[in-house]
């Protein structure tokens, strides 16, 4: 089996991006690296049922109980689970964007205290015990405030799941703030992640090729570890 590294942050943080340059940089360092992106918002029945989520059919965000949406992103990845493994046995490295972080810190930014880590606890027995889907040995979380997330997806191509400029969840900046509290924390709890800053001290935007070595370098030391 191969090494299966997240790639996570915050919306508009540069996940899609910095995936598909850590894939071209292992490429070109010699291994066999493939990516695969969640949700997969057309191509499994959760991952439809998502994007309903995210237009706002089945209520404003507030309204969806976070127990309930974490079950479509698990459900998604657990439809999705052969590709992924198949991926995995044909390459040397998995490149995800978006994977388990991002239901613990979506859905636990819903909560506070002892339920927030009860969600939290379920989510993962869901997904990895009960789906049994494979736990990866790297994440990384691009670290970007929610000022600069909403600025970021603004700037976005038109997307599959959704004909507005920001969905449910990218125009609610309070909550994207939560969601980067959330995963500041499970980075920090967490010896398998490693955090790599969006923002430069003055809080100016890094340079989409500063982080993108920065992320490779880190991959590349857990891989020769």
């Amino acid at each position: 089996m191969s090494w299966l590294i997240a790639i996570e942050g915050i919306d508009g943080s540069g996940k899609g991006t910095q995936a598909s340059r850590l894939v071209d940089s292992l490429r070109t360092s010699g291994l066999r690296a493939a990516s695969l992106q969640f949700p997969r918002y057309n191509a499994t029945r959760f991952g439809k049922a998502i994007g309903d989520f995210l237009n706002g059919r089945f209520g404003e965000l507030k309204q969806v109980h976070p127990q309930l949406a974490a079950v479509l992103y698990a459900g998604d990845r657990f439809e999705s689970k052969e590709v992924l493994l198949s991926l995995m046995q044909e390459n040397e490295v998995v490149v995800l964007d978006r994977f388990v972080g991002s239901n613990l810190a979506h859905q636990a930014a819903k909560l506070d205290g002892e339920a927030r880590t009860q969600l939290t606890e379920w989510i993962e027995q869901i997904e990895y015990g009960v789906f049994q889907l494979p736990k990866p040995s790297l994440t990384v979380l691009i670290d970007m405030s929610s000022k600069w997330s909403r600025e970021l997806v603004g700037r976005k191509a038109a997307r599959d799941y959704t004909t507005q400029e920001a969905d449910l969840q990218e125009q609610d900046l309070p909550y994207l703030e939560k969601v980067r509290r959330c995963y500041q924390d499970l980075a920090l709890a967490r010896e398998d992640w490693s955090i790599v800053r969006g923002l430069a001290e003055d809080g100016s935007l890094r340079t989409i090729d500063d982080v993108g070595r920065e992320i490779f370098e880190t991959v590349q030391n857990h891989i020769q570890a």
